[in-house]
């Protein structure tokens, strides 16, 4: 059970997240209105905001003022969204829910859900770009760089290329992770070390702790949407239920089996706890976060 006070912290950031993307997106309105249109639907009023939340739990580590969280938060949220637009497409996953809703190509079309997905990519790196967000000019850049080597092909999108290449095929334990570790990790890990880079400058120690946490936190979250995909159903998930396995993709519950992949994902939460004990209470919303990751049922 989750604590009322996290619950009641991560409905306002998801609030004041979902301000911010109506704040940076372009207006429907503002020409060309069908594409800005259509960017706004696939980014505003839906979602989990794990990353954002992930970025403003980390920010508070470092002392980093909120403001500046919030504009890396939706840079990376951006990139999120764009990689599910291009993902959900006829020519990857060819998907037509997501987030409880028809998928853009559905809603609008394969042209303008491409276009989107490229225009919000963009829009990722404008946003970092356009505000200062670190007092540090260097670190600014280690930022636009951190967030565009885990937007690329060593990466969220060549995890992507890797899961792809990989349907019908029997991979190995150490195989998959390498393909998640990309695909799904890459992302969360730059939206941690994005929050924390917003605020005081961390030691060595402190930045390889992050990672660690937020490479088991990466690898949690995608055993526990495989655990998911095979018990929930659609209307739970908001996106089509058993999809991996209709299309022989493998996951960790294909590999493993259902309990040992439970077991798994309770391994990986120990160990993301325990990789915070030096920062003691500075840490609590990303241990919240954790747990939320482990046993949510979305």
């Amino acid at each position: 059970m989750l604590a009322a006070d996290f619950q009641e912290w991560m409905q306002a950031h998801a609030a004041r997240m979902e301000s911010v993307l109506d704040r940076v997106l372009p207006p429907a309105s503002q020409a060309p209105a069908r594409l800005h249109e259509a960017m706004r639907y696939v980014a505003l009023d839906g979602g989990k905001r794990v990353r954002p939340l992930l970025a403003f739990a980390a920010g508070g580590l470092t002392g980093a003022d909120t403001a500046r969280v919030e504009l890396a938060a939706a840079s990376v949220e951006l990139i999120h969204v764009y990689s599910l637009v291009h993902d959900d497409m006829p020519c990857m996953d060819d998907d037509v829910l997501r987030r409880g809703k028809p998928t853009c190509h559905v809603a609008y079309d394969e042209a303008t859900a491409l276009l989107v997905g490229d225009s919000l990519q963009s829009m990722a790196f404008q946003v970092l770009a356009q505000h200062r967000l670190s007092d540090e000019p260097q670190q600014q850049l280690k930022m636009l760089e951190l967030l565009a080597v885990a937007s690329g092909s060593c990466g969220m999108a060549g995890g992507q290329a890797i899961d792809l290449a990989s349907v019908g095929k029997e991979l190995t334990l150490p195989e998959l992770e390498l393909m998640h570790i990309h695909k799904t990790g890459a992302l969360i890990r730059a939206a941690i070390l994005l929050g924390a880079l917003c605020g005081r400058a961390m030691s060595t120690a402190e930045e390889q702790a992050l990672q660690h946490y937020a490479n088991r936190v990466g690898l949690a979250f995608q055993v526990v949407d495989d655990i998911l995909d095979t018990e929930a159903d659609t209307a739970t998930l908001g996106k089509t239920a058993g999809k991996d396995a209709a299309n022989d993709k493998p996951t960790y519950v294909s590999l493993m089996g259902l309990e040992p992949a439970r077991r798994f994902a309770a391994d990986l939460h120990a160990e993301a706890l325990a990789v915070l004990e030096p920062f003691g209470d500075a840490a609590l919303r990303l241990r919240q976060l954790a747990d939320f990751i482990v046993l949510r049922k979305f």
